[in-house]
Formats: C-alpha cells, sequence, structure tokens
C-alpha cells in the first residue's frame, strides 16, 4: 500500500493577483442551457424528460457551486 505525503505551500504575501476579468462565454453557456431546458419542457415534458435529465446532469457536472467565469 503506497502512503501519500503532502507537502503544503505557504501563502506568498507579495505574490501578485492577477486581475479578474469574466468571461462572457460561461454565463452565455449557461443561460443557453437553462433556455434549452425550460424549452423542452414547454414542448413535451413527458417525451423530452430523457433530454432535460441529460441536460440537467451536465450543468450539474460541469457548472458546479466552486466554477466561476472570473478564472
Amino acid at each position: 500500500m503506497a502512503k501519500v505525503f503532502t507537502i503544503p505551500v505557504p501563502p506568498n504575501a507579495a505574490r501578485k493577483r492577477r486581475e479578474r476579468t469574466s468571461d462572457p462565454r460561461y454565463v452565455e453557456g449557461q443561460r443557453l442551457l437553462v433556455e434549452a431546458m425550460r424549452y423542452l419542457t414547454k414542448a413535451d415534458p413527458v417525451t423530452n424528460r430523457t433530454a432535460i435529465e441529460l441536460i440537467s446532469e451536465h450543468v450539474r457536472t460541469r457548472f458546479r457551486m466552486t466554477d466561476s467565469p472570473l478564472a
């Protein structure tokens, strides 16, 4: 059984932080996915259920709460 060692790195206060700018593609991508789910729900929620679930799963796995458009 292998052992995993973690070597902590102390924070460097002198490190210059880069300016964060939002990525409009990130926000637009999320908006398009939500619009697609709304459209499928209005069209026929029973028939499109699997498609809605697929998009929902994609949103939950690809766009998590920890994700940020300010990367």
